[in-house]
Parts: C-alpha cells; sequence; structure tokens
C-alpha cells in the first residue's frame, strides 16, 4: 500500500470512529439523561464493538472523550489529593419558615433593597458532592468535596457514570469549565444493590447515601461502574475562556444543553413566601420521588446580585438550604411483639422509646421477618437507628452495637400463633412465618375483611378498620359474605354507631354489590395477586367459573402470572371454604358484567401509558385509572418522555409543565371522557 494510500485509510477510520464517537454520545445522553432511548440496546453494542474494534486496530486513535474509556483504567493503589479552583463552600440550613423569612430579610438589607428577590429552587439530594473539571469540552478531573479546599481524584470513577459526559454536548461552553453536582443512588438500584449483596452473603448498606460514597470510593472503577450511580448538576464554579448567562437558572439550563442530567423539580419563585409554598410542594411530592432528597436549596437567581452578596467564611450569603424534618434518628428497641396478617404472615414489630423521626413520633417500627432480624444481629434493649421517609412505615435499619447493654435479649419467633394458638410454620426457602389457621384465627378474619371492604376491593364506604373489629369480637360476622347478612340493630348497637351510621353503612354495602370482576378478585385476598394481577385476570378468563377452574398452566398463559402466583390461585379455589365463601357472596347478589376473555394484544390502548393530574369532576383519578387500565393503559405517577397522554384536571401542576416541555400530548376532562366514550362505543 502506497503512503497516500496509507494516509487515505487513516482519514477514513478517524471519520468513522468520530461518527461513532458522536452518535453514542448521543444515544448514551438519551439513555442515561433523558430516560427515552431512541434504538434498543443491541444497537448501540453494535455501535459500541465497532468502536472497540476499530480502537483496537488503530490504538494512536484512542482519545481520553472516547466512550470505550468510561472504564478499563487498572485499579489505584490509593487515591490522590487534588486543589479546587474555586473552594466548595457549604451552605447555611433554615429549618423553619421564621428561618426562611430571616434570610430573605438580610439579603434585602445587605442589598438595601425592598424589592422582591427572585430565588432558583431545587431540591436537595442527599448524595455526596462532586467537581467535574472539563477543558476544552473534555472531562478531565473529577473530585470528591473534601473539605472544600481539596478533595479526592475520582476521575476514573466517576467516568463510569453514565449520567456524566466525558464530553459535552452542543456549543457555547467556556474552553475551561468546573461543574458541580450530587451523585445519588436513586431507590430502585439501592434496592437491587443491596438484594445482591445479601444474595452474596455480604453486609447490605445502611442507606443510599452510604451506598453512593462507598461507591466512590472503590480503588477499582469497575466495582464504581456496576453500581447505577447518577449525577445531578446543580452549579458551575470556576470558568474561563467563555461567558454564561446572568442568572443561576439559565446557567442550569446550559448545563442541561451541554449533556449533564438537570433536576426536572427546578423552579424560579418570587420572594421568601414563594420558597416557603415550593417548601410545602415538595415536602408533599417527597415520598413519591425515587430518590433521597433531605431537603430545597434556594439561592438568589440574579449571578449579580449573588457577586454583591458575596460570602462568608465557610458559605455564600446567596444561598441557604431548607432542611426537611430529620429522617433518622437513634432510640431504644424496648419490646417485640407479633402481628398476624391477612394472609397469616407473623410480622415481628419492634417496640420503641418515643422519637421524633420524619415529623412524626414514632413509637413502632417493622421488622419485616426472620430474616431481617438476622441481618440487623438486632437484641431486645439495643440501641437502633430508626428510618422514617414520608407516608413509608419506620424501619429499624441498624443497630449500634458498641452501646449494646448486658443482658440485651434475643428475639425467638413463636412456635404458636398469637391470636389462635394455631402452629406457625416456615416453608423452606420463605423468611416469613405463617399462623395455619386459616379463617380459624380471628387476626386473619379482620385483616381478611378489612382488605375485601378496601377502596380498591369492593369499596365499602364506613366500613373502617374499629367497626370490623367490632364485628369480628362480638361474632357478628365470621366470613366477608356475612357483611351482606348483617341487620341494622347488630349495626345500631356498635360503639359509636347509631341508627343513621348503620343505615349508611347498609347501604353502601347494597351498593358495593355492583362491582367489576376485577374489583372482585382482587377483594378476595388471593396470596400474591395484587391489582395489576386481578385485572389481568379478569381480562383473560372473562368470568368466575373459567378462573376457578383454571389449572396452573391455563393460569400461566397470562401477562404476569408465573408459577408462583398460578398455585397460589389453584391453592384458593382447591379450598372447599374458600369456594363456600365465593359462592355465599354471589349468592348474597354480588355481581359484575362478565366479558370474553380477552387477550392484551387486542385492547384498544396496549402499549400506551397515561398519567392523570389535577382533580377531576366526574369521577376519582382512582376511577379514571382503573377505566384506562381496562382498556389496556397504563398509569403512571410521574411524566417521563414515555408517557404517552397527560391528563390534566383543574389544579394540574408540575406534571403538566413537564408535559408541555417534553411535547407529550395533554388532554383535559372532556376530551377524557369523550376519548372513553368512543373506546367503549
Amino acid at each position: 500500500m502506497t503512503a497516500s494510500a496509507d494516509a487515505k485509510t487513516i482519514t477514513e477510520v478517524t471519520q468513522r470512529l468520530e461518527t461513532l464517537k458522536q452518535q453514542l454520545i448521543y444515544h448514551g445522553h438519551r439513555y442515561y439523561v433523558l430516560d427515552d432511548p431512541e434504538i434498543p440496546d443491541v444497537e448501540y453494542d453494535r455501535m459500541f464493538q465497532e468502536l472497540s474494534t476499530i480502537e483496537a486496530q488503530y490504538p494512536q486513535l484512542i482519545s481520553p472523550d472516547s466512550p470505550s474509556q468510561r472504564v478499563g483504567a487498572a485499579p489505584l493503589s490509593e487515591f490522590t489529593s487534588v486543589r479546587h479552583e474555586m473552594r466548595m463552600l457549604s451552605l447555611d440550613n433554615a429549618f423553619s419558615s421564621e428561618d426562611m423569612q430571616a434570610f430573605d430579610e438580610r439579603i434585602k438589607d445587605r442589598l438595601k433593597s425592598d424589592a422582591t428577590i427572585e430565588y432558583a429552587c431545587e431540591p436537595k439530594f442527599d448524595g455526596i458532592a462532586i467537581s467535574l473539571l472539563y477543558r476544552d469540552g473534555v472531562l478531565v478531573r473529577g473530585a470528591t468535596r473534601g473539605d472544600g479546599e481539596t478533595g479526592e481524584d475520582i476521575t476514573q470513577n466517576v467516568r463510569t457514570i453514565g449520567s456524566i459526559p466525558i464530553r459535552l454536548m452542543g456549543e457555547g461552553y467556556p474552553a475551561n469549565l468546573e461543574v458541580r453536582g450530587e451523585i445519588y443512588l436513586p431507590h430502585k438500584g439501592f434496592d437491587a444493590l443491596n438484594k445482591k449483596a445479601l444474595e452474596n452473603g455480604d453486609k447490605p448498606f445502611v442507606n443510599p447515601r452510604n451506598a453512593a460514597a462507598g461507591s466512590l470510593r472503590q480503588l477499582d472503577s469497575s466495582i464504581t461502574a456496576s453500581r447505577p450511580l447518577v449525577m445531578c448538576a446543580y452549579s458551575v464554579g470556576w470558568y474561563e475562556g467563555g461567558e454564561l448567562p446572568d442568572t443561576h437558572m439559565a446557567i442550569i439550563e446550559k448545563l442541561g444543553q451541554w449533556g449533564f442530567f438537570i433536576s426536572d423539580q427546578r423552579r424560579v419563585v418570587e420572594g421568601a413566601d414563594g420558597c416557603l409554598d415550593y417548601y410545602q410542594y415538595l415536602e408533599k411530592l417527597r415520598p413519591s420521588l425515587p430518590f433521597d432528597i433531605d431537603g430545597i436549596v434556594f439561592k438568589v437567581n440574579s449571578m449579580a446580585l449573588q457577586q454583591s452578596l458575596g460570602f462568608v467564611s465557610r458559605a455564600p450569603r446567596w444561598a441557604i438550604a431548607h432542611k426537611f424534618p430529620a429522617q433518622e434518628e437513634v432510640t431504644l428497641l424496648k419490646d417485640v411483639e407479633f402481628q398476624v396478617g391477612r394472609t397469616g404472615a407473623i410480622t415481628p414489630v419492634a417496640k420503641l422509646e418515643p422519637v421524633f423521626v420524619g415529623g412524626v413520633t414514632v413509637s413502632n417500627a417493622t421488622l419485616h421477618n426472620r430474616d431481617e432480624v438476622e441481618r440487623l444481629q438486632i437484641k431486645i434493649g439495643d440501641t437502633v437507628i430508626v428510618r422514617r421517609a414520608g407516608d413509608v412505615i419506620p424501619q429499624i435499619v441498624s443497630v449500634v452495637l458498641s452501646k449494646r447493654p448486658e443482658g440485651a435479649q434475643s428475639i425467638h419467633f413463636p412456635e404458636r400463633c398469637p391470636v389462635c394458638q394455631s402452629p406457625v410454620e416456615a416453608k423452606e426457602g420463605e423468611a416469613v412465618y405463617r399462623c395455619t389457621g386459616g379463617f380459624v384465627c380471628e387476626a386473619q378474619r379482620k385483616e381478611a375483611i378489612k382488605h375485601f371492604a378496601s377502596r380498591n376491593a369492593m369499596d365499602v364506604d364506613g366500613l373502617g378498620d374499629k367497626i370490623v373489629e367490632q364485628l369480628v369480637d362480638n361474632a357478628l360476622i365470621h366470613s366477608v359474605a356475612d357483611l351482606f347478612a348483617l341487620k341494622r340493630d347488630d349495626v345500631a348497637n356498635l360503639e359509636r354507631m347509631g341508627e343513621k351510621s348503620a343505615d349508611n353503612l347498609l347501604h353502601a354495602l347494597q351498593e358495593s354489590k355492583n362491582t367489576t370482576f376485577a374489583r372482585f378478585i382482587f377483594s378476595l385476598g388471593i396470596r400474591e395477586v395484587g391489582q395489576a394481577t386481578a385485572r389481568n385476570l379478569a381480562q383473560y378468563f372473562g368470568g368466575l367459573d373459567s378462573l376457578r377452574t383454571a389449572s396452573a398452566e391455563d393460569l400461566q398463559e397470562v401477562d404476569d402470572v408465573g408459577p408462583v402466583v398460578a398455585d397460589f390461585v389453584v391453592q384458593f379455589f382447591a379450598q372447599e371454604q374458600n369456594n363456600a365463601v365465593v359462592d355465599a357472596l354471589v349468592a348474597a347478589g354480588v355481581h359484575w358484567q362478565e366479558t370474553e376473555k380477552v387477550t392484551p394484544e387486542v385492547l384498544p390502548l396496549n402499549g400506551q401509558t397515561f398519567v392523570l393530574t389535577g382533580s377531576l369532576e366526574s369521577m376519582s383519578r382512582n376511577d379514571g385509572k382503573e377505566i384506562l387500565q381496562n382498556f389496556g393503559a397504563k398509569v403512571s405517577g410521574s411524566v417521563s418522555a414515555k408517557t404517552d397522554c397527560l391528563v390534566a384536571g383543574p389544579g394540574a401542576g408540575s406534571k403538566l409543565t413537564k408535559a408541555e416541555s417534553l411535547g407529550i400530548k395533554v388532554i383535559d376532562e372532556q376530551a377524557f371522557l369523550e376519548l372513553i366514550e368512543t373506546l367503549r362505543s
């Protein structure tokens, strides 16, 4: 080959390599940052393999910004220390509305102005602060915050994180740019990580923040690469060789354009009142977020005002972190009691020295099952760390072993049910102990009836837990079918009831008889049959007789039904007492419209994802959700690029804003009703 031909080949290879790099960066950004992939994984893998093959043949063409260079460096012997170009300061904290008002007043006093201040609002991720340095758009260094002046060089590790661009996208970024953000572990990834640790006999992580920190401090970057870490960019530190917008929020938008993941909960508000409104909004949203946040960061939005306000020794004057109530606290385990659930599962419940955590006083916490007790190595008398996030049931996450007293008592599971004294069994491979008493067990009867009457099952208005307990305790009902034989005097004589309340309850029972087959299946409380599975069973079998006589093989033809669920359904209908209850319910007048057998593929909304937001006037959001699901749609609680349609009622807020920004179809309630009518016709 001549020199000119060889040069031509190198030029062609270089061009192809650059094209592959651009495509992989683009599609990686859509996958890791936007959660909206355009191509299947197999196509991405083909391009990556082609890139790797070319780089193996022409190693001189490998560059630091190549997607192939995310992982592969040899393990380090230790981390080196690096000095930040601009100090990474901490933030002052606010813990009350008064603190926020005082912060706003301090800003105005220092600026000598009564003008309303515009603030940028962002969730405060509960993760690890990080600094990323880019030169000419290429990532050259990643460092931990450390003491603010110096941190540890973890470049090899941050390169493995898909949401961190190793080469910036777009244009207009400064030649030298330091980007700051928070690296965290989403709940789903944390749960998967701990599940794998337990399967391997390793010690699980206490919480997502510890898991993220441990993942970043691995000398072997391949371990970091195996952890589903995410980075959210929240500011720019030092930069030169370019210009940035004149507001903080506009800078964040630029970071998004350059390839960084940025929070979709960011907002700009006016004054302290706007900050407090946003705080209340995000506090309510917090339990449903797929990651941990421990507060909100408020920053003066104007960069000119930030410059004027300046810094104190360790923190900027123009920013503050408004913290949520603590989610973890230390307390004492005083005792353990055992509760019996609807399926006979016996759950250990920790009785705690009352402690204020997550905004409420907690005195009980779940210990889940035997495996959890063994994992925690917990004993009565231990000092424990209790965690509560939003409306989640409080749980013990770890034991302070150094404070264990002499005489701490081991926790022993009962051999007999604490309610009915029936034998307790634990099947091989299961961590759950179960009472074998079935409906003989009063606790199981109570829980089964509560489930039957619950909103997503038969929806019996007014039949609360206390009423159910009184009905069972007074031997007025022994099964769910007995509810429909109740007399007015039976109910009126209960505590806190009267003739009017009795009439209302009996009327609600009569109204509940007209139901759907999916709700009826769910109300029976068959193990592992939740709402989605009940709906799939109803659609597939169409009627009770077909479901009752289905074999395990028949049942596994249903979407979302595997061998375990199929076996539970078969076992349920194989028991004479269960069939007697079902027959009694039908005889009492419980009915639904039977339909022809339907497979999901033929449903008109199969494969489409809907989100409901705001209030609906003609029906509840739960009713709207059920209607959409009956037509085959998936109904999600959050808007993403995968959402097909948003139904927006009055009061729609952030979900509507996000849907509009993503170009997702939005319909109002009237259009929703018209859609339902069209689907039904």
